[in-house]
């Protein structure tokens, strides 16, 4: 069963010659392409070595034997490719000032590896290419698809779309392997990582501290490596996609608020696997249940920027005398929304906001609970209950 992307609407909208698609790998960005309406796309992957090695040794040729339309999987492994398409490209841009005729998309790719890509493709499509992210599936996605889908399933599974489409696969293997192919083969390899052993323990450690403030001399400390080595590397894991550092709301009015940012993976699955978790029941009374989910409200957000292309601001507002609102979102039209991540099985208590944000934020009336199920209802007077599964909606209907 194909799973619907959020994302889809904003590439039927695009209409540049070449779209690129990056984001993880086996999240879905091939499947996305190829099941795209409109103009049949023939498919083209490198990871197919004789025909990577064609398109590097003899891209002008290979452009003649696989002519747009036409969708490249793992575009980074062949740099030699982009020149020969800047000139397919250009030569188009050059015919269509004569003849004034539109020019469709004619280019599809997808990248996984972020650091390949920033290599070898930015410079040499600026201004010919639109660029999309894409990530794992989102809680809206997999709902979407499958209604009934316990939240629980979502956590310990997170968004990889092999494990709904095959119910039948382990997570536990299935994110092994990921681990062992991606992390430790295409991202250690591709950054020139010596270490490989320090910088699995080091990404065991993050994994451990989702959601939680990041402290690079308690990482450096129990990891045994220096904490500017933490820092490139937690800089690795960021440009590939995999983890993401929510800044800290600050201004120079108040000094009472902190400068220290939070740690998030952008896939609850695979932080679950490398915290080690085997199954559901035990992790959802652990004391790592409230910052997972914590983890997986970040990602939702976070996803949600990325498929619908906001211009949003998304920060952490936290004082120096503990008192924080999880997710602060200031959309591009001026609006503040604050959120807040409550995993309970019990009734939802309702707070207030804090004075010192109400004295930075006073347009700001009420404080948005997100909630691991339950109902949409008002707590109090500035307090709203929002289950998970209706947070895109919540944002979809803001400006």
């Amino acid at each position: 069963m194909y799973i619907q992307r959020d994302i889809t609407q904003r590439l039927v909208e695009n209409r540049s010659t070449v779209q690129i698609l990056i984001g993880p790998r086996q999240c879905g960005k091939s499947t996305l392409l190829f099941r795209m309406p409109g103009t049949s796309f023939k498919e083209v992957t490198f990871d197919d070595f004789q025909l990577r090695s064609l398109a590097n040794s003899d891209p002008t040729l290979f452009l003649q034997q696989f002519s747009p339309p036409v969708l490249f999987d793992e575009i980074q492994y062949v740099p030699q490719l982009f020149p020969e398409i800047k000139r397919y490209v250009d030569t188009l841009k050059r015919l269509r000032l004569d003849n004034t005729q539109s020019i469709p998309v004619l280019f599809r790719m997808t990248g996984s590896n972020q650091l390949l890509m920033d290599q070898n493709i930015r410079e040499s499509l600026a201004g010919r290419a639109s660029y999309f992210y894409l990530n794992t599936l989102t809680v809206h996605e997999i709902r979407g698809a499958y209604p009934e889908m316990p939240i629980a399933n979502i956590l310990f599974k997170g968004g990889w779309p092999e494990l709904y489409i095959d119910p039948a696969l382990s997570p536990i293997q299935f994110l092994n392997d990921y681990i062992r192919s991606y992390i430790e083969k295409d991202i250690i390899l591709s950054a020139g990582v010596q270490k490989q052993d320090a910088f699995n323990r080091v990404i065991g450690l993050l994994a451990a501290r989702t959601g939680m403030l990041l402290d690079y001399t308690n990482i450096a400390r129990d990891s045994g490596i220096q904490g500017v080595t933490v820092k490139e590397w937690l800089s690795l894991l960021q440009r590939t996609s995999l983890v993401y550092c929510l800044k800290p709301y600050a201004t120079n009015l108040n000094k009472r608020l902190t400068k220290t940012p939070k740690l998030y993976f952008l896939d609850t699955g695979l932080a679950v696997r490398l915290q080690g978790w085997q199954e559901q029941t035990p992790l959802l009374t652990s004391p790592q249940a409230g910052a997972l989910f914590e983890t997986l409200v970040l990602s939702e957000i976070v996803k949600f920027m990325q498929n619908y292309g906001k211009d949003w601001s998304l920060y952490l507002w936290r004082t120096k005398e503990g008192e924080e609102i999880d997710f602060v979102i200031m959309t591009a039209s001026g609006d503040v929304i604050a959120l807040d991540a409550k995993m309970s099985v019990q009734a939802v208590v309702p707070v207030s906001l804090p004075k010192t944000f109400k004295t930075i934020f006073p347009n700001v009336k009420y404080i948005t609970l997100v909630t691991f199920g339950g109902q949409r209802m008002q707590l109090s007077q500035e307090c709203i209950a929002l289950p998970i599964a209706d947070l895109h909606d919540f944002l979809y209907q803001l400006n």
